[in-house]
């Protein structure tokens, strides 16, 4: 058990060099609790697979009881995985002031990676071209990692007492199941404990090596067009071509692009009819749109909602879908956060930079609540999401100790 000296009572209590220290001797017990997750593969669409991850998590979490008080709950689901609540600390305290002394940890432990990854990308620690040991295997960053950054923080702060009754202070994990497809049935379990805290902490990758302080929302479409077929060659003037209507609506929605905004569209997927010698009957695309301020959400649904076919083209337009992520603007709140974990990287001549992101997470969804949210917490590497993901071992420790501080204050 690492030692963390510290007087509950002074206004800086954990000191963050001993926290740095404490992070450091755990760093190899860290790596075999991420490794064991990360070997439980855990595709969001097997929830056999997502289930059994979750059971190491739990398993890991009953660990801590020795130290701290430990509540498991487990949001029991049929369709997807189960989502994991965890709290820790004084959730059973009577006495407790009006303030607010929660703070959520979200996290994941579904993957984009479909069972048997591990035979192509083995969980291993060896170093890259540049010598810089890395933690390699579908999942390390995105974020089986930061899941374990999570545990051993509690863990520094249960050892240091920051965590028992007479502090008040209350630390919920929650461990989702779907995030990677976005979030259909955690989003109100997310939002609904997220209402009972005062700050949210995210523990998806860094952006670079920075502190994500806004995200953009989300929407996806599907575009469907229905048109008439007949023979291309004997009846070509009675068809009526559904894949030259969608090309026509590609190019009305590409429109809708506002850089200077932050809007995008893109229509990453196509398809339609059957045969060459066949107008085609039927065509779609699916489209992707990404907006960085929430007022621009309501426009953009209007400008699809108002899509309608070619005149005289004698095609239908149907649309489905709608926005799936509200963005996570960088609000004072977040920005409030933001400036506490500088001020304390600065304790370790660490300068922690912010950053904006084009993609998603949980995040989004407590931002949106006004609850300020901080994210890009978890692990610092390359390839979410691609054969070469891995973490950088070296960053491990500080984000833990930094993490840990966070949750501290």
């Amino acid at each position: 058990m690492t030692e963390v000296s510290t007087n509950r009572n002074d206004s800086n209590p954990i000191p963050m060099r001993a926290l740095l220290i404490g992070a450091r001797r755990k760093q190899s017990q860290l790596l075999d609790l991420a490794t064991k997750l990360v070997v439980a593969e855990s595709p969001s669409d097997d929830k056999a697979a997502v289930d059994a991850c979750i059971d190491l998590a739990v398993e890991h979490a009953r660990t801590l009881d020795a130290i701290t008080q430990v509540k498991v709950k487990r949001h029991r689901q049929r369709a997807w995985g189960d989502v994991l609540e965890l709290r820790f600390g004084a959730f059973n305290s009577r006495s407790r002031s009006t303030e607010k002394t929660k703070t959520l940890v979200l996290g994941h432990l579904d993957t984009v990676w479909p069972l048997c990854t591990l035979k192509q990308m083995p969980c291993r620690i060896s170093p890259d071209p540049n010598g810089d040991d890395r933690f390699w295997g579908p999942g390390t960053l995105d974020m089986k990692t930061g899941v374990a950054m999570a545990f051993t923080a509690i863990e520094l702060l249960a050892e240091a007492s920051l965590l028992d009754v007479s502090t008040g202070r209350e630390i919920i994990l929650l461990l989702n199941s779907e995030e990677e497809v976005g979030s259909p049935i955690s989003r109100p379990i997310t939002e609904e404990l997220a209402h009972e805290c005062s700050a949210v902490y995210v523990l998806e990758p860094a952006q670079g090596v920075a502190y994500k302080t806004s995200r953009k929302g989300v929407s996806n479409w599907r575009l469907t067009v229905e048109g008439l077929a007949a023979h291309a060659g004997v009846d070509f003037t009675l068809g009526r071509s559904a894949i030259l209507e969608l090309a026509r609506q590609i190019e009305k929605v590409s429109a809708f692009t506002d850089l200077k905004r932050g809007t995008t569209v893109n229509v990453g997927v196509i398809g339609g009819g059957s045969k060459s010698n066949v107008i085609p009957a039927e065509a779609w695309a699916e489209i992707d749109v990404r907006f960085a301020r929430r007022a621009d959400g309501p426009r953009i649904e209007k400008r699809f909602a108002a899509l309608k076919a070619t005149p005289n083209s004698g095609c239908t337009v149907r649309l489905d879908g709608g926005i799936n992520r509200p963005p996570m603007e960088r609000t004072r709140g977040t920005m409030a956060l933001f400036r506490r974990a500088q001020a304390l990287a600065g304790q370790l001549d660490w300068e922690l930079t912010e950053a904006g992101t084009g993609g998603g997470s949980d995040g989004n969804f407590t931002s949106a609540l006004g609850v300020p949210t901080l994210d890009g917490m978890g692990a610092v590497g390359e390839g979410a999401h691609a054969m070469h993901e891995s973490v950088l071992v070296e960053h491990i420790a500080p984000r833990t100790a930094l993490l840990a501080a966070m949750l501290a204050r």
